[in-house]
């Protein structure tokens, strides 16, 4: 028999909001968190806008000697951990030998420390050598973020991170509950985090066509999922963690519980590099996975936190897929869209939507999907357009697709 996994903790740095207390107003109240790009002057690229973390300290988290050697992303990561663990009630530092092996670090990331590893390429190619860090392909690697986050808390479990591009998160959500229900493992530090705002980053999305840049002048309004004139998603950073644990393990310990994870699909289209299939089939077929694993049919479905980029093909295409497998109850399902507030994370996207859920499943209330002041008459499903929405939910889905063809998502169940 499966074990049941819940998230006792949860920690959010998040462009309009760092802390679960600022996230979780900011997103009840449609606060954006896109501004004026201030990481580097934007001056010579037509996109100057991104979802920042603005006056985050990198520096209470990482040693000002250390901070040459390690990406942004880490920083941010920390601290959504550190919280996470605070309300989980865990001091992991403490924890005995054999717990602490039973304890693993699975995350998912974009691009991981992508933005360091191209401040080194600058260095290197301006002969800028002495400056370059001698961790330059140590951290570069993706897979060393999990294992900074290890080694900060002495977690002895795995330490993987899982890059499947914008479903990373969500798949590294459903590897790690894999984990704990086939008991292998008790608990899990799992989520998202992404720091992609650097210069050459902006210039391949832009070479893409992808990114908006039509709202330099009001960047508030640049992200504008299901609106009939988007033109574009907004980059965005961030990090969403949580803990992930065996319902009776938490249980014994008097563990607050947020949410149980009662579901995960995945699917391939095996279609194209970045291009989704028109039919929608494929989300559908994810969707339709993570609610059978949860037991649970359309007339179930209380809430949907969805991708919603902001993209022409995105957008309409994941309308299109909520209601292949919702039928009609899809036009009776309120739904939202978090980049509409924040912009795009990339692979902590996944997390950030899983955050902005349990948040409404505890408020009782559905976060809005702002800037959508004329729907595209082909997204014509209840997205709860600018103003937030009293609403008792038992079950949500948590919906991603990505590059590569690929879709994921998540059935969250409330905790009685």
């Amino acid at each position: 028999m499966k074990r049941r996994v819940v998230i006792t903790g949860m920690g959010t740095v998040s462009p309009n909001g760092v802390g679960n207390a600022a996230f979780g107003e900011g997103i009840l109240q449609g606060r954006s968190g896109v501004c004026h790009i201030s990481r580097f002057d934007p001056a010579e690229i037509p996109v100057q806008i991104a979802g920042e973390v603005a006056d985050f300290d990198e520096l209470a988290w990482v040693e000002k000697r250390e901070r040459k050697h390690v990406s942004r992303v880490l920083p941010l990561a920390l601290a959504a951990a550190t919280e996470a663990l605070r309300e989980a009630g865990i001091d992991a530092t403490s924890l005995p030998l054999e717990q602490k092996r039973r304890f693993g670090v699975i995350l998912g990331s974009g691009g991981g420390s992508q933005e360091f590893t191209e401040e080194q390429y600058r260095l290197f190619f301006h002969q800028q050598y002495k400056q370059m860090s001698l961790f330059c392909v140590p951290t570069g690697v993706m897979g060393t973020l999990s294992s900074e986050l290890s080694v900060r808390f002495g977690l002895r479990g795995p330490s993987h991170v899982v890059t499947t591009g914008c479903t990373s998160s969500t798949d590294g959500f459903g590897y790690a509950m894999r984990q704990i229900q086939t008991g292998r493992l008790d608990r899990v530090l799992s989520g998202g985090a992404d720091a992609p705002i650097a210069l050459g980053i902006i210039k391949g999305f832009i070479l893409m066509k992808i990114l908006t840049d039509s709202w330099n002048h009001a960047p508030e309004k640049g992200s504008r999922p299901f609106s009939v004139d988007r033109d574009g998603f907004v980059l965005a950073e961030g990090a969403w963690m949580f803990v992930l644990e065996e319902y009776e393990h938490a249980k014994a310990r008097g563990a607050k519980m947020l949410a149980e994870v009662a579901g995960y699909g995945s699917t391939c289209e095996a279609f194209h590099r970045v291009r989704l299939q028109e039919c929608g089939e494929e989300p559908a077929r994810a969707i339709g996975l993570a609610m059978k694993e949860a037991g649970i049919g359309a007339r179930d479905v209380d809430y949907v936190n969805l991708h919603g980029t902001s993209t022409q093909l995105n957008d309409r295409i994941e309308t299109r897929a909520l209601k292949l497998v919702l039928g009609e109850r899809a036009r009776e399902v309120p739904m939202s869209a978090l980049k509409s507030q924040i912009g795009h994370p990339q692979g902590a996207c996944g997390a950030a939507g899983v955050a902005a859920t349990i948040v409404a499943m505890q408020r009782g209330q559905v976060p809005p999907t702002i800037n959508l002041e004329t729907p595209d008459p082909e997204c014509d499903l209840d997205y709860v357009p600018d103003v937030g929405r009293k609403k008792t939910i038992e079950h949500a889905v948590c919906n991603c697709i990505a590059f590569g063809s690929k879709n994921s998502a998540l059935v969250l169940r409330k905790i009685a």
